[in-house]
């Protein structure tokens, strides 16, 4: 398996860490949610760059590439 590949099954098995959506999956976070946090500012490290790349697979429609994911590894 190569690096991309375990970098999608890491994003797809990620639950939020804190906040009101704590313990959610970030592929299932509200759009609105990671929409609030494109324009905040995505915290720093692994989460924000998770978070970055859930914001871009909701804006084109992509998600579902994630929840297939999640649904074979998690």
């Amino acid at each position: 398996m190569d690096q991309n590949q375990q970098y999608l099954i890491d994003l797809a098995k990620m639950k939020m860490p804190f906040g009101k959506y704590k313990g959610t999956y970030l592929i299932d976070l509200p759009e609105h949610y990671v929409v609030w946090y494109y324009n905040k500012g995505f915290p720093k490290g692994k989460l924000g760059d998770q978070l970055k790349l859930v914001y871009e697979l909701k804006l084109n429609g992509l998600e579902d590439i994630i929840r297939k994911i999640k649904k074979d590894f998690v």
